[in-house]
């Protein structure tokens, strides 16, 4: 059988006519181009943790950013996406996803976010404030860049990846801060922002700051994918015991 992949959905869509809960097609076309079946889970579930008994790994997807009083941060006006809805919802998955050593997570860029808010840490509110524009890691007013990420050469990462430098698909105005307790960084861009960390005690818990499912057709990237559906192939094999 082939593992089963769940996904985080975008926010509501509140503007939709009718509202509408979405991913992009990226994320799904990732997951089955590395043999994985694909489970979209929209925010609002009460009972986050049930759906991680449906799944052998999960992906916490990007989006719109995360409420500043979250973790401590102050308003900007560049603040956009807000759902309170979604935050609590993913808080709750990651919390509990995190006390599965069996379930491999990856957290794509917002989703590096709320681990690290989860584990404790903060965020930078808007990164041209704090790094000015070395690095372009969001095109104006909201589009995605690319940029080169420097990989730890002694990391689990570099030797997924198979590369210690790689070129990365950014499309974010926001980054880690204060880091969150049990991670790790392992890559960075020139200006010193974390593009990925490592979780410590979790044995399959990745964040990448980046886009993956946007460069699939990159090995290195894809590389990424292959390891985590492989390591949830394992999950299903083992029925899935938390």
């Amino acid at each position: 059988m082939r593992p089963t992949i769940g996904i985080t959905s975008y926010a509501r869509g509140r503007n939709d006519h009718p509202p509408t809960f979405a991913v992009p097609c990226g994320y799904v076309d990732a997951v089955r181009a590395c043999g994985a079946l694909a489970l979209v889970f929209p925010a609002g579930e009460r009972h986050a943790e049930h759906l991680l008994d449906l799944i052998d790994g999960l992906i916490l997807s990007g989006g719109g950013d995360i409420a500043p009083t979250a973790y401590g941060g102050d308003h900007h006006e560049t603040v956009y996406s807000v759902c309170e809805e979604r935050d609590q919802f993913e808080f709750s998955l990651m919390r509990a996803a995190l006390a599965r050593p069996s379930l491999p997570l990856l957290c794509i860029c917002r989703g590096l976010q709320v681990l690290n808010v989860v584990c404790g840490g903060t965020l930078h509110v808007h990164l041209p404030d704090r790094f000015g524009d070395r690095v372009t890691h969001r095109l104006p007013p909201r589009l995605q860049s690319r940029h080169p990420a420097q990989i730890g050469a002694d990391s689990r990462l570099a030797t997924i990846l198979g590369a210690t430098d790689v070129e990365v698909c950014s499309w974010h105005h926001q980054a880690i801060d204060r880091l969150g307790s049990s991670l790790t960084p392992v890559a960075w861009a020139a200006d010193g922002v974390i593009e990925a960390v490592e979780h410590t005690d979790h044995p399959w818990c990745f964040g990448v700051q980046w886009h993956p499912e946007m460069q699939l057709g990159e090995q290195p990237q894809r590389r990424l994918f292959e390891a985590f559906v492989k390591e949830a192939t394992r999950t299903e094999d083992s029925g899935r015991i938390p």
